[in-house]
């Protein structure tokens, strides 16, 4: 045995040496191909490379058989279906709502709606209503996935928000349908998943702490009080997704490792085929990845996760950086969205869902 383990630790120790040679001789032609310094929308970041974290990965068997679960067509339906003006208070936002809860009620989640009034810049007084879909309601712990569902009140112009966010509320819908008889284990489990479609995030006038963020930092404030947010094992925030080569970046130490998985379920689909920036069907950038092996120094973009992580919630913020330049702009139409991109990052959320449920089971992070 006191062999076997003197060998193992040998092996394990020319594995980390052969790895640290690479990382070094990489060293140059990365600082030539990343720059130490990002700018979005006139901010900088500043940039340094990720620790790599050797994590718990998912069998082959659920790999592959989860790799090749897919339905195009569904989310393309779920985009129609929510791609319409959509501001808090009006017809097109009732509409999707009602949309959102439908779908999820149908698959036999529990969907109840957080309920609340608040008085904006121009439109006055209105009601927000998140909608909270769960698997499991008694469960101890879940990973929750978000979105936002309203769409940003532009006056007389017709804002769709395809990437900002009909592109995220579908991804999640269509997670819902493709995961159905996977996610049907998780319905009595202490750890399960819950969907959170935010109310309310964008700003009706000028982005201010009191003109942006309603649904979320009322849910966060209301879930601090009742004490559910220790049960939160960790929320990603999906926003400004279906645009082509989008590159995202990890933002926050203690969601390092989760971040990692992202960036080798990357990597392993690659292997098998899976292709990515080369695919696009709009763009014929071809950077090396979505996810990059980065972390911004400078705190994400304010987002519906903010709220949660002033109480401590340990956060993934899904975001691109830089933003699309269709941002907040009609222009964010359903001429942008390019569906290779938008399932290809589909299939790596919904192999990191089934990921995080199967092997995240030991204890919190």
């Amino acid at each position: 045995m006191h062999l076997v383990r003197s060998l193992q630790m040998k092996a394990y120790t020319y594995i980390q040496l052969i790895r640290n040679f690479r990382q070094r001789s990489s060293n140059f032609i990365r600082n030539l191909l990343f720059p130490k310094t990002i700018c979005n929308l006139g901010v900088s970041f500043e940039v340094e490379d990720l620790v790599p974290y050797y994590v718990e990965e998912l069998s082959d068997n659920d790999f592959y058989s989860l790799n090749f679960l897919s339905d195009v067509s569904h989310l393309k339906e779920a985009v129609k279906q929510i791609l319409i003006p959509r501001v808090v208070g009006t017809n097109g936002h009732e509409k999707v709502r009602q949309y959102i809860i439908k779908s999820l009620r149908d698959l036999e989640w529990s969907v109840e709606l957080h309920k609340f009034h608040d008085k904006v810049p121009i439109l006055g007084q209105l009601q927000f209503q998140n909608i909270i879909a769960t698997l499991n309601p008694n469960a101890d712990r879940y990973l929750v996935l978000s979105c936002h569902y309203d769409s940003k009140y532009m006056g007389h112009l017709q804002f769709l928000g395809a990437t900002d966010s009909a592109v995220p509320c579908a991804m999640l819908l269509n997670l819902a349908e493709v995961l159905k008889t996977n996610l049907a284990a998780f319905r009595n489990t202490p750890l399960s998943l819950m969907l959170i479609f935010f109310d309310g995030e964008e700003a009706f006038e000028e982005w201010l702490p009191e003109d942006s963020l309603y649904g979320s930092r009322r849910l966060a404030r209301k879930w601090e009080v009742e004490g559910f947010l220790d049960k939160i094992d960790m929320l990603m925030l999906l926003d400004l997704l279906g645009s082509p080569d989008p590159t995202f970046y990890n933002f926050f130490s203690n969601t390092e490792s989760w971040y990692s998985r992202l960036l080798s379920l990357e990597e392993r689909l690659a292997k098998t085929g899976f292709s990515t920036y080369d695919n696009s069907s709009i763009s014929q950038l071809q950077p090396l990845r979505y996810f990059q092996a980065r972390t911004l120094r400078s705190a994400s973009p304010q987002d519906d996760h903010t709220p949660f992580l002033k109480h401590g919630v340990p956060i993934l913020h899904i975001i691109p950086i830089p933003f699309p330049p269709f941002w907040h702009t009609i222009q964010d139409n359903e001429s942008v969205i390019d569906y290779v991109t938008t399932e290809n990052l589909a299939r790596i959320v919904r192999l990191f869902t089934m990921q995080y449920l199967l092997t995240g089971t030991a204890k919190k992070i």
